[in-house]
């Protein structure tokens, strides 16, 4: 038995040994399943780059193309009140209002429910009721959103002349499909900021509860303020996705340009107006049709405009924590 064991003793003690003068092979090896995923993947982002581009090469041609007709004067496009193209009127400021009017009133609903939402989820809701509530309220977002717009024209513009009178309310009014679209908006703006809240460290919590302070005193002076950068990017986002909702303000905001502030009254948004003029008898390369584009060109812009103003602020108030 002594003699096996000392068999066994030496040849593990040479084999040992021929692996230690064996030495490591550090090169690089070829694994061809990964590159393919890895071009696959790059081919798919510069697929999304070159469509992006070749959507706003196409806009900008088409929108060019009603800036240099002789009949279009461009300070009357940004200070004009009348749209009215068959009679060579292009003032984009009607439109652009009912806009920010129903992107207004949107937003007055979603930010405040939606933060409270989100508050909720973070600090007080169990696990249970998270893995409840959230997924639930998040299938408002998956709603057809023309389901919306006959919600916002057959229950909310009838309840709102109920209140306010049917006088004072129009049937097509910004207001309801505001009211609307601040439902459609909740979930994502919940969502987000959920997100960003429930990232903050449990060591913050913990040091404003060992302070004495309140849960709601934590939630409202500590975790909020930690998760602002992406709080701030919820609220942009929610109001890019209120700039250029289409099928609510189709149905419910109004089918003509009106410049008035009064949210009781019917006013045409651009995606509405985009959606109307686009579904008539229109001929190719016409003014009508080449202000579509030129109206598509000013949506990309806000967006933009808000997108860029989203990643400064992200940037601005982002915190970093080890």
């Amino acid at each position: 038995m002594t003699n096996q064991t000392n068999t066994i003793i030496h040849s593990y003690m040479k084999m040992r040994k021929g692996a230690a003068e064996k030495p490591f092979d550090l090169r690089k090896r070829p694994r061809p399943a990964e590159k393919l995923i890895q071009g696959f993947l790059f081919a798919c982002g510069a697929l999304s780059i070159l469509t992006t581009l070749g959507i706003v090469y196409e806009l900008g041609k088409e929108a060019m193309l009603f800036f240099r007709n002789p009949d279009v004067n461009l300070l009357e496009f940004f200070t004009g009140t009348k749209w009215q193209p068959q009679i060579l009127e292009f003032g984009i400021l009607p439109l652009l209002n009912a806009t920010l009017m129903t992107s207004a009133v949107a937003m007055l609903i979603a930010i405040p429910l939606g933060f409270s939402v989100a508050i909720y989820l973070s600090e007080y809701a169990s696990p249970k009721a998270r893995s409840i509530l959230k997924p639930t309220l998040e299938v408002l977002a998956g709603l057809p959103t023309v389901v919306y717009g006959y919600f916002a024209l057959t229950f909310m513009t009838p309840m709102l002349r109920s209140i306010f009178g049917q006088n004072i309310v129009q049937i097509y009014n910004t207001a309801s499909a505001g009211l609307v679209m601040g439902i459609l908006i909740l979930p994502l703006i919940s969502s987000m900021s959920e997100d960003a809240l429930s990232a903050v460290p449990s060591s913050l919590r913990e040091a404003a509860y060992s302070l004495g302070a309140t849960k709601l005193e934590t939630a409202l002076k500590i975790v909020f303020p930690a998760a602002l950068s992406g709080i701030a990017a919820a609220v942009i986002v929610g109001i890019s996705r209120a700039v250029g909702e289409t099928m609510i303000v189709a149905i419910a905001a109004g089918a003509g340009p009106n410049f008035t502030f009064n949210p009781f009254r019917s006013a045409e948004t651009m995606t509405g107006h985009i959606v109307r003029i686009s579904g008539g008898d229109l001929s190719y390369a016409s003014i009508d049709y080449n202000s579509i584009f030129a109206i598509g060109l000013m949506l990309f812009l806000i967006t933009l405009g808000l997108n860029i103003v989203s990643q400064r602020i992200v940037r601005r108030f982002r915190e970093v924590y080890e």
